[in-house]
């Protein structure tokens, strides 16, 4: 695996190292010692998978509060995506800016997510799917979410007129949802 930081601090883009043969390829998509290296987490209590009907659907933007604040490891198992990341940890240089990767099951790359930096995407192709290792298990009384289109982060994304599910249409702006 090839570890690169990233625009906004604890998040970086793990690209993988297909072995190729005539089967096709294998390659690693989580290993302790690397990850340890780096000062990453290397517990994952929790697998969550989504499937995402609609081209142009935003899932997000989503985070886990504390108590029970979540790191993500994010890749896309099937299809295409644009994942989105926001910072949202106020001491932070890097509060309120967002950064965005192209994630598909062709490269296979995913995106490993600090607690305190808001999460979500907008699916590029009809019936993707997209895996989550998580740090922690879900606490549906420390679930947040910042608004998609909020005029303070100004995230360009990539398919106008999206749809979204009710909940995550209203969810409140920067100025109200930092912890």
């Amino acid at each position: 695996m090839k570890f690169s930081p990233t625009r906004i601090a604890g998040v970086w883009r793990i690209q993988l190292e297909p072995k190729v043969d005539e089967r096709g390829w294998f390659a690693r998509t989580f290993c302790s010692d690397e990850f340890g290296q780096l000062g990453l987490n290397t517990v994952w209590p929790q697998t969550n998978l989504t499937r995402t009907h609609l081209r142009g659907m935003i899932r997000g933007l989503h985070w886990q509060a504390q108590p029970h604040p979540e790191i993500k490891l994010v890749r896309c198992a099937v299809g295409h995506i644009w994942d989105v990341v926001v910072d949202i940890r106020p001491s932070s240089p890097t509060f309120g800016h967002w950064e965005s990767f192209e994630l598909d099951s062709i490269s296979g790359d995913q995106i490993y997510i600090p607690a305190g930096v808001a999460h979500g995407f907008q699916c590029i192709e009809a019936g993707s799917e997209v895996a989550y290792q998580m740090s922690a298990p879900y606490h549906p009384s420390q679930a947040r979410g910042l608004r998609w289109n909020d005029p303070q982060v100004k995230i360009a994304w990539p398919i106008p007129n999206p749809t979204l599910s009710e909940r995550d249409q209203f969810l409140p702006f920067l100025s109200d949802a930092a912890e």
